[in-house]
């Protein structure tokens, strides 16, 4: 799926609506370069648990959230719908269903399962493990990993595209780093995706998210 012209990142329990891609204004707590955030800093006792929420009641659950001081991530971007000959635009989540939540398991477990204002919220679960009772753990994210991905969609740059593996021709399976430009810090794979060299940042389990067009020179192979 192709992302649409325009984004809102809900961050830190903010607002940012912006033209371009993702973001042309950011709340001042990311760092664009190395998507570290004051509010998302490193917590041995959190993981970054992936949620869902029906009937496309995210938002709901963000404001629920971070109002109540849990620390939560919701890209949202803007679609254009024709409506009796109309173009109208809507802001609507960039991943149905779905909202990243920064916790530790038993204060999520709380939200998740004893919390009566959220009941529409549950676990995405990890298909690709299970646990000793045979059944799948809630999916988590590596903290570098997430702010990885936060890096990416904070960049404000229209080029930048949810992705799927099978439009990606990826030219090694080595992990790779941008060492300047606009998205320099950004780690993952290169790929030619429409034509251009990009490097492709993995959810792992969830999504994929192409950079704009990077040339060689920018781009260092990690070790």
């Amino acid at each position: 799926m192709d992302t649409p012209s325009n984004v809102k990142i809900l961050t830190d329990g903010k607002e940012n609506y912006c033209a371009g891609l993702i973001s042309c204004t950011i709340s001042k707590s990311i760092h664009l370069q190395t998507g570290v955030s004051v509010k998302y800093a490193p917590d041995k006792t959190k993981c970054w648990y992936v949620l869902r929420a029906s009937y496309n009641r995210e938002k709901r659950a963000y404001d629920y959230l971070t109002n109540v001081g849990i620390e939560a991530f919701l890209p949202m971007h803007t679609v254009v719908k024709t409506e009796k000959g109309r173009r109208k635009h809507q802001i609507v989540p960039l991943l149905p269903n779905i909202i990243f939540v920064y916790s530790s398991s038993e204060e999520i477990d709380k939200y998740v399962k004893h919390t009566p204002e959220l009941s529409f919220l549950s676990y995405y679960y990890n298909h690709f493990k299970t646990i000793a009772n045979g059944l799948n753990p809630p999916l988590t994210i590596e903290y570098g990993e997430m702010m990885n991905f936060i890096n990416v969609l904070s960049i404000g740059n229209k080029h930048v595209k949810l992705v799927t593996s099978a439009k990606c021709k990826y030219k090694t399976g080595d992990k790779v780093i941008v060492v300047a430009g606009p998205f320099k810090g950004v780690v993952g794979r290169v790929a030619r995706y429409s034509g251009q060299q990009r490097v492709i940042v993995e959810l792992s389990g969830l999504c994929s998210v192409a950079t704009a067009y990077i040339p060689s020179a920018l781009i260092k192979t990690l070790v």
